[in-house]
């Protein structure tokens, strides 16, 4: 009597290629993209290397996908409404919060955004580019809806490239230091950046004082 085989679901695409985008991302993080091979991904995945290749073609279409994959996570990460019953201090700190506790759980996606793709150059640092400024326009955005009326959107720009760049600096520094958590961390950013950063959507501004003029 012949033995029937019970056909295994055809796991749809839509779920497949995220699955296939998270281990890359771990393979990626921890070997570096020279380190790592098509094959390891696709046995760490549960697929074949000819089905890693069919969705993404090559493997630097898949590293740029990756760099893309991340990228949206993070942006989906801290893209969060204002509460109208909040302050704009307190929707900072669940946004700052935000970000943080998505380095937190997904490192190896910042290892490869922040380090390896910045370090191996060419069209993998321009796309890391092209990311960052989607996040800082993001960023732009919700300073925009804080600030005073009137503020001008060039005087906002260079705060955001601000914000931004603490982040990339201290969840750096946290890569490094992972006893941290992600509420120290951002308390660190809010600490450093809404002392002054307050006063500045408020209208309010230093200058240095007058120099008194020679006789």
């Amino acid at each position: 009597m012949a033995t029937r085989h019970t056909a295994r679901p055809k796991v749809p695409r839509a779920v497949r290629e995220p699955q296939m985008l998270d281990e890359a991302l771990r393979v990626f993080a921890e070997r570096g993209y020279h380190g790592a091979s098509m094959a390891d991904i696709a046995a760490g995945a549960g697929v074949t290397k000819p089905m890693v290749y069919a969705y993404f073609g090559s493997k630097d279409e898949l590293y740029l996908h990756c760099i893309d994959h991340a990228a949206a996570r993070l942006m989906a990460a801290f893209d969060i409404a204002r509460d109208e019953n909040e302050t704009v201090e307190e929707t900072m700190w669940r946004r700052i919060l935000a970000y943080f506790r998505f380095v937190g759980d997904h490192r190896d996606e910042w290892l490869v955004v922040r380090g390896q793709a910045a370090a191996t150059g060419g069209p993998f640092s321009e796309r890391v580019a092209q990311a960052r400024r989607r996040v800082v326009g993001l960023v732009v955005g919700q300073l925009e809806e804080a600030a005073r009326p009137g503020t001008r959107r060039r005087d906002i720009e260079p705060l955001a490239e601000a914000i931004v760049g603490a982040g990339e600096a201290l969840g750096d520094w946290w890569v490094e230091h992972p006893e941290e958590s992600a509420e120290a961390m951002a308390l660190r950013e809010m600490n450093l950046i809404w002392m002054g950063l307050g006063g500045l959507l408020r209208g309010e501004y230093w200058t240095p004082p007058a120099v008194a003029s020679s006789a």
